[in-house]
């Protein structure tokens, strides 16, 4: 007896509901991975979803699950095809699709985000009708929408300007939390050359969280070293190769003075005036 709990167990489409059912796996496309863009944003993965190069057709209905490796999928969206555009849309990678409108069906909020199902996909085939569903067994519900980012601790902080980006821009709670209230004295490293910049976030500017924010924007924070770099070699060349970390954190009743002096200490061990992007 199988008694491994299935996606449709707790979705519970009824007979009539399943014959009009398609199932997009969504996952990497030579480009782009869906649960990065995920992370970034769940909007830019319904747009990823709601696009074929094989049309929905109107009053089908669209379960969507985004590869997260491990032959682990997580369900983002269940929807009904209201109407099928006539205007053929181009990708990126000039494949020709259909957009559709589509109206995500509200009675499964509280899953979206939440449910975690294990299946192995051996074919290449990745719009599948209702009875893949038999196949598609949960392994798990999370306590609240994946997000990719948990706060490791701040010893433990190493991020890509992709990944920082993310935390910035999107819904990070316990990056958010531990970031905004923090003064710190922070490492940028380019892994290409291996020049640092070390910097500082005080009540200045806003704690740490804010300070980072400003390389999210321009990518120099208004460091002259980074100016000119950017000016050289372009803000993509920043976003590819810079990594984040954390040397020291201070709580926010430390007084700046000490912070900018374990900044300063800091710029000495590591050299990065003489050998980095720092100039004072």
């Amino acid at each position: 007896m199988n008694d491994k709990l299935k996606l449709n167990d707790i979705l519970q489409l009824t007979k009539e509901e399943l014959s009009r059912t398609k199932i997009r796996l969504n996952t990497y496309n030579g480009d782009k991975n869906p649960i990065d863009e995920f992370k970034k944003n769940p909007q830019l993965l319904l747009d990823w979803n709601y696009w074929n190069n094989k049309p929905y057709k109107e009053g089908q209905i669209s379960i969507g699950l985004v590869n997260m490796g491990n032959h682990k999928w997580l369900l983002f969206t269940v929807g009904v095809i209201k109407k099928v555009l006539s205007t053929p849309i181009k990708s990126n990678d000039g494949i020709n699709g259909i957009q559709v409108e589509y109206e995500t069906l509200e009675k499964y909020n509280d899953l979206y985000g939440r449910v975690v199902v294990h299946y192995h996909n051996k074919t290449q085939q990745l719009f599948r009708n209702a009875d893949l569903l038999n196949d598609l067994e949960i392994k798990e519900i999370l306590p609240s929408v994946f997000t990719g980012f948990d706060f490791p601790g701040y010893d433990n902080v190493c991020l890509s300007f992709e990944e920082l980006e993310s935390i910035v821009n999107g819904n990070y709670g316990s990056y958010h939390n531990a970031l905004r209230n923090q003064k710190a004295v922070y490492l940028q490293t380019d892994k290409a050359t291996g020049k640092l910049y070390v910097g500082s976030a005080t009540s200045k500017n806003d704690m740490l969280l804010a300070r980072w924010g400003t390389y999210i924007r321009n990518g120099h924070g208004g460091n002259k070293d980074l100016i000119d770099l950017i000016n050289e070699k372009g803000f993509d060349y920043v976003k590819k190769n810079f990594q984040y970390s954390i040397l020291e954190n201070f709580n926010s009743r430390v007084d700046d003075n000490y912070v900018l002096a374990r900044e300063s200490f800091w710029k000495e061990v590591l050299q990065s005036r003489k050998f980095g992007y720092n100039k004072n």
